[in-house]
């Protein structure tokens, strides 16, 4: 059965509705981080925040103080990713490409 020009008009306008997100950020702390790791099972990705304190980088050993664990599934991991990547991409053409040192904390394994 075909829709009359009012029905299809008010399909059509829900349609372009967007959806509206408002961010209560009443309950929200900051904290810093210069350190993150990542690990993983099939239905959770688990990030691990802290702090590097020490100021002598020929140390063998040293000590991060965690701060925050971010528990994802994998699709929101998936989306931040993606966020993530769209973000860095956007500082880099503004501000120059940023250079990670392979061998620094926290920094992923090179296989060889």
């Amino acid at each position: 059965m075909a829709k009359s020009p009012e029905e299809a008009s008010k399909e059509k306008k829900e349609d372009l509705t967007q959806v509206r997100v408002r961010w209560d950020d009443s309950k929200m702390a900051n904290t810093y981080a210069n350190v993150c790791n990542v690990s993983s099972t099939r239905e959770e990705m688990t990030l691990l925040f802290g702090t590097n304190k020490n100021w002598h980088t020929a140390q063998t050993e040293f000590t991060v103080e965690l701060t925050n664990r971010i528990i994802l599934n994998p699709y929101a991991a998936k989306r931040l990713l993606l966020l993530l990547g769209s973000v860095v991409k956007k500082y880099e053409a503004r501000f120059g490409k940023l250079e990670v040192d392979p061998g620094s904390p926290g920094a992923p394994a090179q296989n060889a």
